[in-house]
């Protein structure tokens, strides 16, 4: 049965990252730390790790249809890299309940900006 909701929270994610170009993690990440107790930490690394193929198939498709500026996303991607680097030697060095807190604050402030414009 847990497969059926891994493959289910995939399917949402998927579409929702897909559609509106938000980052599976925002789903990913509240879904497994609240649905499946996972802890924060280990949540993040899943969200990074599930992001990957989804990336790969909306990207494919995208490009398909010219719809990716390919030198943008090269740079873009090459400061995510590094972002990549030391945003997770902070995040696994941070105390699981403060690395929790600090990703609802920044989902508050997303949600506060949005509902703003």
């Amino acid at each position: 049965m847990e497969a059926v909701a891994f493959l289910i929270l995939g399917l949402v994610a998927g579409l929702a990252a897909a559609t509106l170009g938000i980052g599976g993690g925002v789903i990913y990440v509240p879904a497994l730390a609240t649905f499946f107790a996972f802890s924060q930490h280990v949540a993040q690394g899943t969200s990074l790790a599930v992001i990957f193929p989804t990336v790969i198939v909306a990207t494919w498709l995208h490009a398909k249809r010219d719809r990716v500026k390919w030198r943008t996303a090269i740079l873009v991607g090459g400061g995510g890299i590094v972002g990549g680097l030391a945003g997770s030697a902070i995040a696994l060095s941070l105390d699981p309940a403060l690395l929790r807190r600090l990703f609802a604050v920044l989902l508050i402030v997303i949600a506060a900006r949005l509902l703003s414009k």
